[in-house]
């Protein structure tokens, strides 16, 4: 199993990340106080580490260059903190990749593991009955199905399902669906996007009352679960 070491105080993101990495032989233990971390790192043996920048006593960057000083151990910095000058700051403090948020999860695996790969890390197999996806997006068809079987959508039920495929495993507001699904209009209230999720959760979903692959995440918006 790869071990990682992730630096992290947004805890929603935390445990979500811990709990989709898990699946595929990845463990993923979490402290939002840098100092925390950096001393979990002297007694623990860690594959790779997951920084952000963004951090409660000590800024990212700084924390980016006490590691590399005393640690030759590869780190990706996973920040919403994207302009050049962050980006040239973690490279040259030794940072080995960045990953602007939002990002894809299954990129971040694959991330790491390219990483790891080139410091001769030998990967463990996932296995197969892993990988398999609920639903599966046919873009040059405009069909997504579950498990094999078509959907039976409707133009803006389909754009809104497919745009969460494409970000399944991260939670996504209603501003941002609002913003990227182009069967929405943007002047819509949060009111008819939740409208529309219940439509989609009716023909996905075995009991609507207790969804099990469009959560409701409080206060902020939606996550699918395509695993």
């Amino acid at each position: 199993m790869i071990n990682i070491l992730m630096i992290e105080d947004d805890l929603e993101l935390a445990d979500i990340l811990i709990d989709y990495l898990d699946q595929y032989n990845i463990k993923v233990t979490n402290y939002e106080s840098p100092e925390l971390g950096i001393s979990a790192l002297r007694i623990k043996k860690f594959d790779l580490i997951i920084l952000d920048l963004s951090l409660p006593e000590i800024d990212g960057i700084e924390v980016c260059r006490m590691i590399r000083d005393n640690h030759n151990i590869p780190i990706i910095i996973s920040s919403a903190r994207s302009n050049i000058g962050d980006k040239i700051a973690c490279f040259s403090y030794g940072a080995d990749d960045f990953m602007p948020k939002p990002y894809d999860t299954q990129e971040l695996i694959f991330r790491i593991k390219s990483i790891l790969r080139r410091c001769n890390f030998d990967i463990p197999s996932t296995p197969e009955s892993q990988k398999k996806s609920i639903f599966t997006h046919v873009q040059d068809k405009m069909e997504i199905l579950k498990e094999g079987e078509l959907l039976d959508l409707t133009n803006a039920e389909y754009h809104i399902l497919a745009y969460m495929i494409s970000k399944a495993g991260f939670v996504i507001s209603r501003e941002e669906l609002l913003s990227n699904v182009d069967s929405i209009k943007y002047e819509s209230t949060y009111k008819s996007i939740d409208v529309l999720i219940g439509r989609v959760r009716s023909k996905i979903e075995l009991n609507t009352r207790k969804p099990k692959y469009i959560l409701s995440i409080r206060g902020v918006g939606y996550k699918l679960v395509n695993e």
